[in-house]
């Protein structure tokens, strides 16, 4: 970024407006109508200053060169695109991404929270805070694209900062939140600006005498099976995965060793694991007549799956009998286990959800008509 902190006239103008209008992303497209993301939803706003109401060339290179080193310029001309992150003030942050088309440059922009929200507020179990008591092992956040998954390992990792003596080392592309040393030592390394990959951070991170290691994304087989290997050999590793569900996401650790190593690849990964959460975001049903709710934090509500490694499920693991896993799992609620499935029964019992929603993302539909007769009985 420039040194004076500084941006464009009109870059003040868009951010300040995407604040105002809560925003969660802003998308800017030369020769197109700039776009906000507001509750999920994309929607084309307008700005009178702009020529014909489109995103110009020449406030792209504006854009570019403020937010920018001549580092990231590199990157984006060799790459292709770059991630980066920069905050507005002390109370706004922003994430983006710069990438090429068609000879021209596209921005997304998406707005950081600098407070760090409890798992209570994001929708999850209080429980989940007992896996930062851990000393060993993995811990792993899944979920597609804009799920929420950086922030709720910040919200882990922020509870260990602040009750653990610990030295806590992430790996982040780009760095997300900000987290100052607490308790803990906090040191943030950012992909691309302090070390090459995620690969050769995390490789690095293990000779740093870290106890707690993050990985902001498991994004290829290298960065997986170190990560593995991390969590064996005695350190606490949180790390987000893109998979739907538990079992996907145990396939897809699995499935990161040769085919001739994936029963040995299967006794790790059942030692290893510790818990998965699974989150999706959903759009909160609007009731007809009924305003929003002026308390809800988002007009999009959390459904998510949390899986607790135990005997049975490490079993099944070592077994690969995944199939069975997601009875195990609905079994074992006392434990602080749910499905997904019972997550939608949830949410659209509350109506919080519609009925298409809840059946659009179900795993099972059968169990979930099962399930929501059964919470209503």
């Amino acid at each position: 970024m420039n040194p004076d902190n500084s941006f464009p006239e009109f870059m003040n103008v868009l951010l300040t407006r995407s604040i105002d209008s809560s925003a969660s992303d802003i998308h800017c497209s030369v020769g197109e109508p700039i776009h906000f993301r507001i509750d999920g939803k994309l929607n084309k706003i307008n700005f009178p200053r702009l020529d014909q109401n489109q995103f110009s060339s020449q406030l792209a290179e504006e854009f570019s060169n403020s937010i920018l080193t001549s580092l990231q310029q590199e990157q984006l001309a060799s790459r292709g695109s770059v991630d980066g992150a920069f905050s507005v003030s002390s109370d706004h942050r922003f994430r983006f991404n710069i990438y090429r088309r068609q000879g021209q440059i596209s921005f997304s922009f998406r707005r950081l929270s600098n407070d760090i929200p409890t798992l209570e507020q994001l929708g999850l179990n209080a429980r989940l805070y007992e896996k930062c008591s851990l000393q060993d092992g993995l811990v792993l956040v899944v979920g597609p694209t804009g799920s929420g998954k950086s922030t709720t390992i910040a919200s882990l990792i922020d509870r260990i900062n602040s009750q653990r003596s610990s030295h806590i080392i992430t790996l982040e592309d780009p760095i997300e939140f900000i987290h100052p040393s607490q308790q803990s030592l906090v040191n943030q390394r950012q992909i691309g600006v302090d070390v090459e990959n995620f690969h050769q951070a995390l490789i690095d991170a293990v000779r740093q005498d870290p106890d707690i290691i993050l990985v902001g994304e498991l994004r290829d087989v290298e960065t997986i099976r170190t990560a593995i290997t991390a969590a064996e050999t005695g350190h606490l590793v949180f790390a987000s995965l893109h998979a739907g569900d538990c079992k996907t996401a145990i396939e897809r650790l699995i499935s990161a060793y040769p085919a001739e190593e994936q029963e040995l690849a299967q006794r790790l990964v059942a030692t290893v694991l510790r818990t998965i959460v699974v989150q999706h975001l959903l759009p909160r049903l609007a009731l007809k007549d009924q305003d929003p709710d002026p308390l809800a934090v988002s007009q999009r509500v959390l459904a998510s799956e949390v899986m607790h490694a135990n005997q049975a499920v490490s079993n099944l693991i070592a077994n690969a009998n995944l199939n069975q896993l997601s009875s195990i799992i609905q079994n074992s609620g006392d434990e602080g286990m749910w499905t997904l499935d019972d997550s939608l029964a949830r949410l659209w019992r509350q109506r919080l959800i519609s009925e298409q929603t809840a059946f659009g993302l179900a795993r099972n539909p059968e169990i979930l008509s099962q399930i929501s007769l059964r919470t209503r009985a």
